[in-house]
């Protein structure tokens, strides 16, 4: 809203400063600024009213130090995140923007999901919630809705750079950066690490078999929307089980991804990293930094000992929103790599479910790879104290996000 506002006043009025509004850069930092500033200030608000409707966490005796002290304390504080992510890119991003409304739509389903589980939870008293199948239900509902509107929404483009030849053709017009780019067309590529030639399109998946099935290249995009949606939002869902552990690890990848999404809708980073150049994604910026900002606030509260806990209202969020800026930057298949911590939180529950249904089958009794799933569990009870575990991972996050941007350069 704001952003219209300002954008008038500088069209029609000149008023000074105004045009600052038009600067990614400016409404980025505005973005963060606004969104702590309303999960810390209203976040305390929010949980007092969690406690009076005595949506406190009933916690299982696991055997696990300090876990028994933690029932009572509210939950379903995923309504701060979202609650701070949203305020501000209403005020500041720009609403036409596909990309935006994309992000607020998974926002708003993935939320709605997270909320119906918890709601069932603590009010129904259903200690299993919603359905499991209702969860996956709703997850590839939104792969479906994103894939659609990315493979077919006439704004969601890319520019490829040119190949040496007919790019020195193209800069004698008038020496412009953006002759370096080819005219904006649809595409299913996407990005590989870690490759020199790092493009890969997915239509080459079903061309492979027969080149008059490229038509149908939209059918895998999307089944690969659906599977990344699903895992990531599980893996963050995962991860949410001591205090600051999932909240930290997605400020982190969220602010990695906020970079690719910067220099990707940059013309001028595009052609100097020699990356695609997607027209209008660098707008996500904004919603990746109240993203973050929301997080960072929402560990105000959140960490040991936590006031509140995210629920399933937050953590299926979380996991939403970074697989669709993932996927609409074109960086999907880097998230085994910057989404580290919730890999391997996916891959040891499946572990630990896998082995120990083998071994029971094979021994007559269940046999455990891990001490307890997912793997922080392990870790406490290992005996490291769930502070000094949320810190340990979140600097192997850091480490992962500094891998993920390397790959900008090391193909």
């Amino acid at each position: 809203m704001l952003y219209y506002l300002f954008e008038y006043l500088e069209k029609h009025f000149q008023i000074p400063g105004a045009s600052l509004f038009g600067f990614i850069t400016f409404r980025a930092a505005m973005a963060i600024i606004l969104s702590l500033g309303i999960s810390t200030i209203f976040g305390k608000r929010i949980i007092r009213f969690l406690q009076k409707q005595q949506v406190g966490e009933t916690i299982r005796d696991l055997g696990l130090e300090g876990q028994v002290e933690k029932a009572g304390t509210p939950t379903m504080g995923g309504i701060i995140i979202i609650m701070a992510t949203l305020i501000p890119v209403l005020l500041l991003a720009k609403l036409e923007n596909i990309y935006i409304i994309l992000l607020i739509v998974t926002t708003l389903w993935m939320g709605t999901i997270g909320f119906i589980d918890d709601y069932i939870k603590k009010f129904k008293k259903d200690k299993e919630g919603l359905k499991g199948k209702f969860k996956v239900m709703g997850q590839v509902g939104l792969g479906l809705i994103v894939g659609l509107t990315l493979y077919f929404h006439p704004e969601v483009t890319v520019r490829e750079e040119l190949p040496q030849n007919q790019k020195q053709e193209m800069v004698t017009d008038n020496g412009s950066v953006e002759k370096q780019f080819s005219y904006e067309e649809k595409s299913t590529k996407t990005t590989i690490p870690f490759v020199k030639e790092n493009e890969f399109d997915y239509a080459d998946i079903i061309t492979w078999f027969d080149e008059d099935l490229k038509p149908y290249a939209w059918i895998v995009f999307i089944l690969v929307s659906i599977f990344i949606i699903t895992a990531v939002s599980n893996g963050a869902n995962l991860t949410d089980g001591i205090d600051g552990l999932a909240a930290g690890s997605s400020a982190i990848i969220a602010l990695t991804l906020g970079i690719f999404a910067w220099v990707s809708g940059n013309i001028i980073f595009s052609e100097y990293l020699n990356i695609m150049y997607i027209p209008r994604v660098e707008e996500i910026t904004i919603y990746i930094t109240a993203f973050v900002g929301a997080l960072i606030g929402f560990l105000w509260y959140n960490t040991y000992p936590a006031q509140v806990f995210m629920g399933d209202t937050g953590s299926l969020t979380i996991g939403g929103i970074i697989a669709v800026i993932a996927i609409a930057v074109r960086k999907e298949w880097l998230i085994p790599v910057l989404c580290g911590i919730f890999l391997a939180e996916n891959l040891s529950v499946v572990m630990q479910v896998s082995y120990f249904k083998y071994t029971k089958k094979k021994y007559g009794e269940g046999r455990r790879i891990f001490k307890m799933s997912p793997l922080h569990h392990h870790y406490q009870k290992s005996g490291y104290h769930e502070s000094k575990i949320v810190t340990r991972f979140w600097i192997v996050g850091i480490l992962l996000a500094i891998l993920s941007i390397v790959t900008l350069k090391i193909r």
